[in-house]
């Protein structure tokens, strides 16, 4: 399948990738048309996805199968009068249905946008209003239809709420004709027949409202070649083939869930495998890669922490063959337990919701833990210094992508209904990321933090990340956050707010913060030790699950 797409579709060293890697684009391109359906016919009895949740159930589609389900989803949908260019958001969870429902909207060039079941009222009368949504896709959580039917009133836009589960419930005569039941009525619809004209390369074809850590939410569109921009994340980075048993941890409401469990990893031919669960527990993730001998494994390095805290010698994983990490940067001493207990080497890999993956660690270089890797071929990287110019090796700067007469595959359109907004992010040739790094002499990226998230002290520019790795190699550290506080000497002083390991908690006290202390200065540069040491129960983070530096921060202003 990749070789449609694809000029050279293997590669065996860092030089050999920066110069072959060449994309084969077609007119008009469409996921769900030119891979699904196509592995439909050349793989009907391939399985495409293994579904499986916390109370036991599970489900097991072929590409054939699925071919047929989105299809009669798609007529499903063209019957409530949803069409190409209405918005449709879907808060599902990690329901199966997800998967159907994504494809089915591809192929009749409706626009996605994914969201979290953890969202407000207010959340989604925000993004109902901005994006002009049309039609809901819900779960049938209580929170979730309550939420819902709460946001109504006040978001005109939307003609349509179809409730995918066991009942839609109460909803009141007020919304009669609005709620739909998923289960009652889908397979009722009428054979499917595909549009005359479904979409163009550039039309609008998915898009995220960035949890951001501060301010409102921001629109993300992509375009139809945004699913291409992710073939190399699945099958160079990940490293997937046709026997793969690929698994992500992931919410389908934030943009990881199309990274690691959709796009790129369909066109490898793998299978995705998906556990759909309410509360994580690091146990019962492992119990499931060991009972359906999951070959390939990708999840943020909080999952990672929370994994290298059990016994792993208790648990067959033998069937992992390779494991990747993104969503916020890895800690060294993660990757160096994780290798110890398992043996495998953890390959990170870096991008935005507004990008594909812009660096990574791919099969045919040695990872350094730590390391974001080197810049992805699809796109020109730099760092640059605040008077716009590229920085040196050793020199810290923002990651911005050099964007030429023609926009990168991957990268994304605009900030939907906010030129000005996108103006800020991407002008000049340049879409600046506002995250700063260093790169060694081997191109190797590092990651440093948000712009905003640097800390200048006594002269000095401290980045929170590796005030955080020297933490985090503290047996009591199970997570933790660097911000700065503003000292009338110093002009900032570091701050580090601490999540305890269990067994730490009782120790929490001026002998454990002087002893963390002590840790730091052992571990970088003595300069970079935190000042104060606040320890909590839980560190405040976005709806995808990145710590909110700026929460600490406001509320150190409040004391």
């Amino acid at each position: 399948m990749i070789e449609r797409f694809l000029k050279q579709t293997s590669f065996t060293s860092v030089e050999d990738y920066n110069q072959h890697l060449e994309f084969i684009i077609p007119e008009n391109f469409n996921f769900a048309y030119d891979v699904m359906d196509a592995w439909a016919i050349e793989r009907p009895n391939g399985l495409a996805l293994l579904w499986t949740n916390d109370q036991g159930d599970e489900i097991r589609t072929t590409f054939a199968e699925l071919k047929e389900q989105t299809d009669q989803a798609a007529s499903y949908l063209q019957s409530l009068g949803i069409g190409k260019n209405d918005p449709v958001m879907l808060i599902l969870k990690r329901r199966y249905e997800w998967w159907v429902i994504m494809l089915a909207l591809h192929k009749i060039g409706a626009i996605v946008i994914p969201a979290t079941h953890m969202l407000t009222k207010h959340d989604i009368v925000y993004r109902n209003t901005r994006a002009s949504v049309k039609a809901i896709v819900c779960v049938d959580d209580a929170y979730v239809t309550e939420q819902i039917q709460l946001s109504l009133p006040e978001s005109p836009t939307v003609k349509k709420v179809i409730v995918v589960g066991n009942a839609i419930g109460t909803i009141g005569t007020e919304n009669a004709g609005v709620w739909h039941d998923w289960q009652a009525e889908w397979q009722q619809a009428p054979q499917f027949v595909k549009p005359s004209f479904v979409n163009t390369n550039e039309d609008t074809m998915l898009m995220y409202f960035t949890s951001g850590t501060s301010g409102e939410p921001k629109m993300v569109a992509h375009d139809y070649l945004y699913a291409m921009g992710h073939f190399s994340t699945g099958v160079f980075w990940h490293n997937l083939h046709e026997g793969s048993l690929h698994l992500t941890v992931a919410d389908t409401g934030w943009g990881k869930a199309v990274w690691g469990k959709f796009y790129g990893q369909w066109v490898a031919g793998a299978t995705v495998f998906v556990f759909d669960h309410e509360k994580f527990n690091a146990d019962t993730l492992l119990r499931q890669i060991e009972k359906y001998k999951v070959t390939s494994f990708c999840a943020p390095p909080t999952i990672y922490r929370f994994m290298i805290r059990e016994d792993l010698s208790k648990y067959d994983l033998s069937s992992l063959e390779y494991c990747t990490t993104a969503g916020e940067a890895l800690n060294p001493a993660v990757f160096e337990k994780f290798k110890e207990k398992t043996g495998i080497q953890m390959m990170e890999g870096f991008g935005q919701t507004e990008t594909t993956m812009t660096l990574g660690t791919f099969p045919w270089m040695k990872p350094k833990p730590g390391s974001m890797g080197i810049p992805n071929a699809q796109y020109d990287i730099d760092l640059i210094r605040p008077d716009g110019t590229s920085c040196e090796d050793g020199e810290k700067g923002e990651i911005v992508v050099r964007v030429g007469d023609k926009k990168p595959i991957g990268l994304f359109k605009e900030y939907y209904r906010d030129p000005e907004l996108t103006k800020e992010a991407w002008h000049d040739g340049l879409y600046h990321t506002g995250d700063v790094a260093w790169r060694d002499e081997d191109g190797y990226y590092w990651f440093e933090g948000r712009i905003d998230d640097v800390i200048k002290s006594s002269g000095y520019r401290i980045g929170p990340f590796e005030v955080e790795s020297a933490l985090m190699t503290h047996p009591a550290v199970v997570e933790c956050a660097i911000t700065g506080v503003p000292d009338d000497i110093r002009g900032m002083v570091v701050k580090a707010t601490v999540v305890l390991g269990k067994e730490w908690k009782d120790k929490a006290g001026e002998d454990l913060i002087k002893e963390l202390q002590q840790h730091v200065k052992k571990e970088t540069a003595p300069y970079k030790y935190p000042r104060i040491v606040e320890f909590v129960d839980e560190l405040p983070k976005t709806i995808s699950g990145k710590i909110r530096r700026v929460e600490i921060r406001e509320k150190d202003k409040q004391k």
